[in-house]
């Protein structure tokens, strides 16, 4: 589909688009791994194939040479916490090989607090939540159960997606003619019943949607928009109990997002602060996800346990010289509403989807446009409410962090897993070489909503 092979477009030497994934899992030993993926993973076919240029654009084929132990890698050291982190930053910023599929698992049987298994995986492949969605097929609610629905063959045709793609369009003139009917009646009694109305009004919209997505001014220049030098860190926190944020949420009227995100913004303020950088007129936005499978009609819309990107960004004011937290709180919510009820995510999608077909020159001044309108991506992934187990072996905590593309190194993932959520922070060191005082100052802000 031209939304995965676009991830492979628009990819740089010191962005690459790749996810990571690490999960700490008890006692789990190499060969239950082995066994493991061999029969579950390996079952979704897109993870047998590697994606190869052939001109006019990417193509899924099969690795003549796909073995397992390829993608899987065993290291026995023993690691405390701060080795781990150190060791994961350092996979970071290994580079996939690109003659085979891209994807590696790494298994540290030996680190502190269970073992740890890291995933990197190319953005290609899918989506945070393709991938939670197989690990969720795969990884059952009891020790004893095997998963039961799992797997899935590739489907490379594209003129099925360019059908879907037209079905897609049409229902929107449909929903947007129907509300457009129903002004028109309170107003003058005189619905649009004409079909080219119905388009022109339609159209009219989406012109206005995108002009608006392409005029929202770029971000101000700052510590967080600088040169990149393709070294990256990253940290995480310990799992937090979401009972708590989920009280805050009710009690201000906001979602578990908005209190998450308000806390990103004031993470960001203090360190822009911390740089002496004057806040007053700043104009900063945070990319996010938006998962639009919802969105999507028949012919699009995925099926449960199916791998790919789906899912649209908007670009969020962080409110950083809202003095308190409370006002940063109702600022963001005010704004994520407004965005989610618009087409951005959307056009946001089908703009993604267009890359992979420009021209390079094209294809770097979209990125560009796009990437100079957010400082940083924050990505909320959500698990499942309840413990899981992978190969019989509890998953102790689980943590994911996102790619950034063009010119941003400042990565902000949030994960919930078993009734837990943890803070996930990556940077280009030239952006932070360091943030583990950023994530401090995350958990700082969330402490200040749930403390009391």
């Amino acid at each position: 589909m031209p939304v995965d092979s676009a991830w492979l477009s628009l990819e740089r030497p010191n962005n690459p688009m790749t996810i990571t994934v690490l999960m700490r899992v008890e006692s789990l030993t190499a060969d239950r791994l082995a066994e493991f993926l061999a029969t579950y993973w390996l079952a979704w076919e897109r993870f047998r194939l590697m994606p190869v240029w052939r001109a006019p654009g990417w193509r899924w084929e099969p690795d003549p040479t796909f073995a397992l132990h390829h993608h899987v890698e065993t290291v026995t050291e023993p690691m405390d916490e701060a080795q781990l982190q150190a060791w994961v930053s350092a996979r970071l910023n290994q580079p996939l090989p690109e003659y085979r599929p891209r994807w590696k698992f790494w298994l540290l049987p030996e680190a502190e607090g269970g073992a740890a298994l890291l995933l990197r995986i190319h953005h290609c492949y899918g989506d945070g939540l393709s991938l939670m969605g197989v690990f969720d097929r795969i990884c059952t609610p009891s020790p004893q159960q095997h998963p039961i629905l799992y797997g899935a063959r590739e489907n490379g045709d594209m003129r099925r997606w360019a059908q879907a793609a037209q079905a897609w369009f049409r229902s929107l003139q449909a929903k947007d003619a129907d509300a457009c009917s129903g002004a028109v009646e309170d107003l003058s009694k005189a619905p649009l019943s004409n079909p080219i109305e119905r388009a022109a009004m339609t159209g009219l919209k989406l012109v206005n949607e995108l002009s608006q997505f392409l005029i929202e001014p770029d971000d101000t220049p700052s510590p967080l928009k600088v040169p990149l030098l393709g070294r990256r860190v990253c940290r995480w926190s310990r799992p937090l109990a979401l009972a708590a944020f989920r009280s805050t949420a009710k009690e201000t009227g906001c979602t578990i997002n908005d209190v998450l995100l308000a806390c990103v913004a004031g993470a960001v303020r203090q360190h822009l602060v911390s740089t002496g950088m004057e806040l007053a007129e700043s104009i900063l936005h945070a990319a996010v996800p938006v998962d639009i499978r919802g969105r999507l009609p028949e012919g699009i819309e995925p099926a449960p346990g199916t791998l790919g990107n789906y899912f649209g960004t908007v670009f969020v004011p962080l409110p950083v010289d809202g003095d308190s937290p409370l006002e940063r709180l109702y600022r963001v919510k005010h704004e994520t509403r407004k965005l989610k009820q618009s087409w951005q995510p959307g056009i946001a999608w089908g703009l993604t989807s267009g890359a992979s077909l420009l021209p390079c020159g094209w294809r770097d001044s979209l990125t560009d446009t796009l990437c100079k309108k957010a400082s940083a991506v924050v990505s909320n992934v959500p698990g499942t409410a309840e413990p899981r187990y992978l190969a019989g072996c509890r998953i102790l905590e689980q943590m994911c962090w996102v790619p950034q593309a063009g010119d941003i190194g400042l990565g902000i993932s949030i994960v919930s897993y078993a009734g837990h959520v943890q803070f996930g922070v990556v940077a280009d060191e030239a952006v932070m070489p360091d943030p583990a005082t950023f994530l401090a100052a995350c958990l700082q802000a969330l402490n200040q909503f749930t403390a009391g």
